[in-house]
């Protein structure tokens, strides 16, 4: 196929798939389009046969990390965590919306970066809705501070968002490091977030709640408190031993998936359901589709805007970027576009690329999938998303935290190193 046929061919392909994974017609999984397109720029030579293998060969342990994490979030979820984090918040809450919101921060933040995106979006979202009405508090500020907390605070370590686990790959660096380097702007950009949606949800935050009832707590469930805790010493450990961490994350759903089985609070079908093929099977035929637009022309066009070097200047134009085209293309397409351009510049541009691709898509729903998801959550709890507050909000957080977490990326580097 010769080159302008096969860039067409491409970018049809690409926006097909991006707009089928956003409105998803007849409620078709992604993988419906996604695999057939792969499939279709593989067959006409827009892409060859070795670079769509060599694709699938880089991104073959990032999705069997991810689908480790997707089932052990299920079965944390299975235990009970999630629920005993709901009665956690509307305990020290006290009816009072204001301490509710600091609470869905801490337990947003810390479930996003251990557990990743997906269990903040689809396990705790139905959570704190609960939440807030037994509190009788507004839903909204507490309900988008979970769909922005999914991207923002899944910056910290390599396991918290797919996007992650790309860049931890190309970046070179050890899973300590990266969460070394990434731990300041992680924070810089959840306090600015903070300091946003108490300013911007005033209003609702002053309306008042109710105590909440009283009643026996759910037990803690501790064995999956600390199996996820091993899980995080094992990811530390494989790191340093040069082995994939996607042992550890492995290890990690084994061993709640056993104990679920012998107890028979899960089943085979369950736990393949909690795997999300189709799922991990757009994610892998999405990466074959933008390999494609890249082969034939988009990394040359790209080349020319990417920053060279790691100072703040080049750190800042390369997450603004990177925030342009996630809102653009989505932040999946625009990380497998982007890590390749930047990596030359060393891992600080990588993590930048990073900063750009997660903190980006608050602006805009179709920014990332987990807000795409978080939406339909929402619609499912008769609540309504609107698109002019969504976007205010976004306008509001994104240039300010992206800036606060940029600084604080280029501080990390100046102080750490890499």
């Amino acid at each position: 196929m010769n080159t302008p046929l096969a860039e067409t061919l491409s970018v049809a392909m690409l926006v097909l798939v991006l707009v089928c994974a956003v409105v998803r017609p007849f409620n078709w999984p992604e993988a419906v389009v996604a695999v057939p397109a792969a499939a279709l720029v593989v067959a006409t030579g827009a892409i060859s046969p070795a670079h769509a293998l060599d694709e699938a060969e880089q991104l073959g342990p990032v999705i069997g990390f991810l689908a480790a994490v997707l089932v052990l979030a299920q079965l944390c979820d299975d235990e009970g965590l999630f629920q005993a984090c709901g009665a956690w918040m509307a305990r020290s809450a006290a009816g009072r919306p204001r301490r509710l919101l600091g609470q869905v921060f801490l337990a947003a933040s810390a479930i996003t970066a251990v557990l990743s995106l997906d269990a903040t979006v689809v396990l705790l979202t139905p959570v704190v809705f609960a939440t807030a009405a037994r509190l009788g508090a507004r839903p909204k500020p507490h309900v988008y501070a979970c769909t922005h907390l999914s991207n923002t605070a899944s910056l910290l370590l390599p396991v918290s968002n797919l996007t992650n686990l790309l860049a931890f790959a190309a970046s070179g660096l050890s899973f300590t490091r990266f969460a070394a380097l990434m731990a300041l702007p992680w924070l810089a950009a959840i306090v600015v977030e903070y300091v946003v949606f108490r300013r911007f949800f005033a209003t609702d935050l002053d309306a008042g709640a109710q105590a909440p009832p009283t009643g026996d707590a759910p037990e803690l469930p501790l064995f999956a408190l600390v199996t996820v805790a091993c899980t995080l010493a094992g990811f530390v450990l494989t790191s340093a031993l040069g082995v994939d961490p996607a042992w550890a994350a492995l290890a990690g759903a084994t061993v709640l998936a056993v104990r679920a089985l012998l107890r028979r609070s899960t089943s085979p079908k369950a736990l393949l359901r909690s795997v999300s093929l189709p799922f991990l099977a757009f994610v892998l035929a999405l990466g074959i589709v933008v390999r494609a637009v890249v082969d034939n022309g988009l990394d040359t066009a790209l080349g020319h805007l990417v920053p060279d070097g790691s100072g703040l200047p080049a750190l800042l134009g390369i997450a603004v970027l990177a925030a342009v085209l996630a809102n653009a293309i989505n932040n999946l397409p625009a990380v497998l576009v982007l890590l390749p351009l930047a990596s030359a510049s060393g891992p600080g541009a990588v993590l930048a690329v990073l900063l750009g691709v997660n903190i980006g898509p608050n602006l805009t729903y179709a920014g990332s999938l987990a807000t795409l998801l978080w939406r339909r959550i929402v619609h499912a709890h008769d609540a309504e998303v609107q698109l002019g507050e969504f976007t205010r909000l976004g306008l509001y957080a994104v240039p300010a935290s992206l800036g606060a977490s940029v600084l604080a990326l280029w501080a990390s580097l100046t102080l750490i190193g890499t």
